[in-house]
C-alpha cells in the first residue's frame, strides 16, 4: 500500500496522484509538484489515503513543497500573461490565415514553456506561427491540437440534466461512445437528444452499458418468437433493466394485441437473427448518426492531450 494525495492543476481537469512524503498536506492546499513539464502548482482535491501499489499505472512523483506566498503570486502573474498571449496568438492566426481555433494558453510554472491549445479539422501547418510566437515570447513554444470534447471541458457548462458537465466535474478520461449503445439502451435515435454540448454522443451513455450488455445476453431479441402463458407471440419491445418483454399476440378472433411479461416467464422458440433492426426514427436520422460515428473515430485519433505526464 502507498500513501497518496490527489492533485488537480485546473478545474475542470484530471486528478493526478502524488506521494506526499512526510508533509502535512490537506485538501485545498496549494502544492508544488514535479511533472513532465517541470515544477507545477496544483490544488489538493483528494486527501491522504492508502492506495494499492499494483493499481498505480506509473511510479508516483513526490510533492516538492506546499506552495508559499511567492509561488502563488508567480502563478497568478502567469495567468495574466496567458491572457495576453491568447490575444497575440489569435491575431497571428488571423494574419497567417490558419484554419484553426485557439481554445487555451498555458505557461509552465517556471515559464520555460508556453503551450497553445487549439481545435481544427485535420492537420495544420503551424510552423510559421511557432516562429513568430517564439520571437515574441522568447521561450519554448508548443502547439497542441485537442478534440472538441477537450475544448468543452476547458470551457465548462451544464448538461441537459441540469448538472455540471461530467467532463468538467469528475470524468478523467473520455471513452468511446457509439450509436449501438444508444440503441441497446432504448434511447431516442435523434442526434439532438443523445448529443452533448460538444456535439458528440453523450459520455453518460457509457456508464450503464456493461449492465445493459449483461442483461441483453439473457433476453430475447426484438422480433424473436416466444412462448407465453397466453400462447405463441413475437417480441415487440424490451424494458432491459426491468427485464420486461412486450409481446405481440393474437386472440381467438385473430385480432392483434400486446401484453407485457417477465423475461423469466418466457420460452424462446426462435430468436431473432440480428439486433440490427432499423426503425423509422433511425432511418430519418441515419445521415446525422453516421456523421456522429465518424466524428467519434476522428476524436479517438486526435486523442486526449490534457495529460501533463
Amino acid at each position: 500500500m502507498k500513501v497518496i494525495i490527489g492533485v488537480r492543476f485546473k478545474k475542470p481537469g484530471k486528478v493526478y496522484f502524488f506521494d506526499p512524503g512526510n508533509l502535512h498536506i490537506y485538501v485545498k492546499n496549494k502544492v508544488i509538484v514535479e511533472t513532465a513539464l517541470g515544477e507545477e502548482l496544483g490544488e489538493v482535491v483528494v486527501k491522504k489515503k492508502l492506495h494499492p501499489e499494483t493499481k498505480l499505472s506509473t511510479p508516483l512523483k513526490k510533492v516538492i513543497r506546499i506552495a508559499n506566498y511567492k509561488d502563488i503570486k508567480h502563478y497568478e502573474e502567469n495567468k495574466k500573461q496567458e491572457q495576453e498571449a491568447f490575444k497575440i496568438c489569435e491575431q497571428k492566426i488571423k494574419k497567417l490565415k490558419l484554419n484553426m481555433h485557439l481554445t487555451d494558453v498555458e505557461y509552465s510554472f517556471d515559464n520555460s514553456k508556453l503551450l497553445f491549445y487549439f481545435t481544427a479539422d485535420g492537420r495544420i501547418d503551424f510552423r510559421e506561427l511557432v516562429k513568430e510566437l517564439a520571437a515574441i515570447f522568447k521561450t519554448r513554444i508548443e502547439l497542441r491540437q485537442i478534440g472538441v470534447r477537450d475544448e468543452v471541458r476547458r470551457i465548462g457548462g451544464n448538461g441537459v440534466c441540469g448538472r455540471e458537465l461530467c467532463c468538467c466535474s469528475f470524468l478523467n478520461n473520455f471513452e468511446t461512445v457509439s450509436i449501438k449503445m444508444a440503441k441497446e439502451q432504448n434511447m431516442s435515435l435523434n442526434p439532438s437528444k443523445i448529443s452533448g454540448n460538444c456535439g458528440r454522443l453523450m459520455c453518460c451513455l457509457k456508464y450503464e452499458q456493461e449492465v445493459y450488455e449483461d442483461k441483453l445476453k439473457h433476453l430475447p431479441k426484438i422480433g424473436a418468437i416466444v412462448m407465453t402463458e397466453d400462447g405463441e407471440g413475437t417480441v415487440d419491445s424490451i424494458e432491459t433493466l426491468k427485464e420486461i418483454v412486450k409481446v405481440k399476440l393474437k386472440d381467438d378472433n385473430d385480432e392483434t394485441y400486446f401484453k407485457k411479461y417477465k423475461a423469466s416467464d418466457l420460452k424462446i422458440i426462435q430468436n431473432a437473427s440480428s439486433d440490427e433492426i432499423i426503425d423509422e426514427e433511425e432511418k430519418e436520422n441515419m445521415e446525422e448518426l453516421q456523421k456522429l460515428e465518424e466524428l467519434e473515430k476522428q476524436d479517438k485519433e486526435t486523442g486526449n492531450n490534457d495529460d501533463i505526464f
